[in-house]
């Protein structure tokens, strides 16, 4: 009998030996064997499935609190608060600073606390700055200070991407981790376009309201206050059913030893570069483009059009995971960057300049275009980084040996880590790129994203897709 399929047997004796319990909802579970056909169609399949869709809406939410100032910021000129158009920028990029460094610790605290105590713990903590936002919104004497800090703290709630989707992977067998963490990352990247499209609608209802309303200029009142309050309920309720209702794997707990080496790896830093280009440029267009559009084409609606982008964005993150698994991950992440180079350089195209007015629907399409270019490339990259990490430890080595299942797994915590530190610096593109209009011409900045979607094309070709490449993926 092959060493293989004797692995398969001892791997099925264990779970049958193993404590049923322990796969109910909120218990910490021991025995783990996705690989193992016969488990994961009786009982991993299940658990996996449920630990997903508690995990998803979390996320979106997170989302939700991380991108909240996109909107309120674009409204505060109109109910008093005297800021000025720097300033607004400003307000929409701090969050990307606490959420790009707060996902780094997140990448590796996430797995060693485990996905259901972690989910649980990283939600309701997000209470606090929405609470404090939903009181500072309703006196336009609060002072720009207060304002700065409570949105560093809703940054947090861009941290836990890292987390959801390290703890996400290790549920489910290598054919199926990419489609998992598609569905996670996905959606919760939703929740971008929930909180730009509803936030609109929100601080217009006086039926939601828990104080007073701010009157605008034109003698209207509308409740900024609404954005905040509103997602509180919504957050206990969903940190509640994560504690009650998802698991933690043991096998999944990684102490920081066994993750650090990942900043030895070249390959982290490339794959870093190369998501900072695509999820660094669809988390900072979706941060700016709301005080772009009220900036640029004041005659246009924000609440009308800013949420389309980064709705196809999220969507087409699946799409960019799919057509990888199809034609290769460096071919398609490629693709991507030659799409949103052509986009913004069509952006660039429409914009006002001197006496021409430029062009708002061209603008808007070719802006929609970088959107979904981006969510392609978040897929394709992603799809990335295990292919290379299993080509990485398992050259050389024989299925079914001691040494072959050793380095599968240090594979697993590698990529794993890899997957939420890259995710942890792309956020950072939330400050730069609001940060870049806030201190150069809108056409400079646009420029210089050109320029570095060309460097990531040289990148992905030169190691990951021309014939002969050091790591093809």
């Amino acid at each position: 009998m092959s060493s293989a399929k004797q692995e398969a047997r001892a791997a099925t004796a264990r779970v049958q030996v193993a404590d049923p319990a322990q796969y109910r909802p909120g218990r910490t579970i021991t025995e783990w064997t996705p690989e193992d056909p016969s488990f994961w169609q009786t009982t991993g399949k299940k658990v996996a499935t449920r630990n997903l869709w508690i995990a998803v809406p979390a996320l979106l939410v997170a989302f939700v609190v991380w991108q909240v100032w996109s909107i309120t910021a674009t409204n505060l000129k109109d109910v008093g608060f005297g800021f000025s158009q720097s300033q607004l920028f400003w307000l929409t990029a701090v969050p990307g600073i606490t959420g790009g460094t707060a996902r780094i610790l997140y990448t590796f605290i996430g797995p060693m606390i485990g996905q259901r105590r972690f989910t649980a713990l990283s939600t309701v903590i997000l209470i606090v700055p929405l609470l404090w936002l939903g009181f500072a919104v309703q006196d336009p004497t609060t002072s720009y200070t207060t304002l700065v800090a409570i949105a560093a703290l809703c940054g947090i709630g861009g941290a836990n991407f890292s987390s959801s989707l390290a703890n996400i992977g290790f549920f489910y067998p290598k054919q199926e981790k990419g489609n998992a963490t598609g569905i996670n990352g996905g959606l919760g990247n939703l929740g971008v376009s929930v909180v730009q499209l509803l936030t609109p609608i929100l601080i217009t209802t006086s039926v939601l309201a828990i104080g007073s309303g701010q009157k605008k200029a034109d003698g209207s009142e509308i409740y900024l206050q609404n954005a905040a309050f509103v997602w509180v309920p919504v957050l206990i309720v969903l940190a509640a059913i994560a504690w009650f209702g998802q698991n933690d794997l043991k096998v999944a707990s990684t102490p920081f030893s066994q993750q650090k080496i990942i900043f030895k790896r070249k390959h982290n830093w490339l794959m870093t570069w190369l998501y900072v280009g695509t999820f660094g440029s669809f988390i900072g267009f979706a941060a700016a483009l709301p005080l772009l559009i009220k900036t640029t084409f004041p005659a246009y609606s924000v609440a009308t059009y800013a949420w389309m982008g980064p709705a196809l964005g999220a969507l087409a993150r699946w799409a960019g995971g799919w057509i990888a698994d199809k034609f290769g991950g460096a071919r398609v992440t490629i693709l991507s960057f030659v799409g949103m180079g052509a986009s913004i350089i069509g952006v660039i195209t429409f914009l006002p300049a001197g006496s021409d007015q430029g062009s708002f629907y061209g603008f808007f399409f070719c802006f929609l275009s970088a959107f979904f270019f981006s969510g392609i490339g978040n897929g394709s990259t992603f799809r990335q980084i295990p292919v290379i990490f299993r080509g990485q430890h398992l050259a050389g080595l024989t299925e079914g040996t001691p040494q072959y299942a050793k380095a599968l797994k240090q594979a697993e915590i590698e990529s794993g880590a890899v997957t939420g530190f890259t995710a942890a610096i792309a956020a950072y593109g939330f400050f730069f790129i609001p940060a870049m209009f806030a201190n150069f011409a809108v056409t400079s900045a646009m420029w210089g994203f050109v320029a570095f979607y060309a460097s990531c094309v040289v990148v992905a070709w030169w190691f990951y897709a021309r014939k002969g490449a050091e790591a093809p993926s």
